[in-house]
């Protein structure tokens, strides 16, 4: 009886912690990015193409969003929606200017996001790694750091 019980909280203990401590593969540079870079961090992940001109006039506003919150928990990351890898994807950030760190290999099923048709999409994923908004169209530095502020109870 015991050992049951205490393979139960085993296998309940570690479907809780899935996810926790998982590495997001590679970014646009070939570097891991590690789950202690991530972990108990909010992430705005936004979705982008080089065809698409609205990702175009949002980037500067990542960039800025990306500095801007470094040192608050909240972590921006980028996704290719045409699933760039290796060489063509450091090419397409470079050449939007992107600064922020782009994931070559999509974090939708991990954080099941809901597939978006349209473009850009920006996803709000919680701490505890909860997606918590789906942001749709163009947006700004401001208007994200607002729907931050709002969903983390900050006003």
């Amino acid at each position: 009886m015991v050992r049951r019980l205490a393979a139960a909280v085993t296998l309940i203990g570690s479907l809780l912690l899935s996810g926790c401590g998982v590495d997001l593969g590679a970014d646009q540079n070939g570097q891991k990015v590690s789950s202690e870079r991530i972990d108990g961090h909010w992430l705005v992940v936004n979705y982008w193409a080089e065809w698409c001109g609205p990702c175009r006039t949002e980037i500067p506003e990542f960039n800025a969003l990306s500095e801007q919150l470094k040192d608050k928990k909240v972590t921006v990351l980028g996704v290719n929606f045409d699933n760039l890898q290796g060489d063509e994807l450091k090419k397409a950030a470079d050449a939007l200017g992107i600064k922020f760190t782009v994931l070559a290999q999509d974090p939708a099923e991990r954080y099941e996001l809901p597939p978006s048709e349209a473009l850009p999409v920006t996803y709000i994923i919680d701490d505890k790694g909860k997606m918590r908004e789906q942001l749709l169209g163009e947006q700004s530095a401001a208007t994200v750091i607002q729907k931050l502020k709002t969903l983390r109870g900050e006003g």
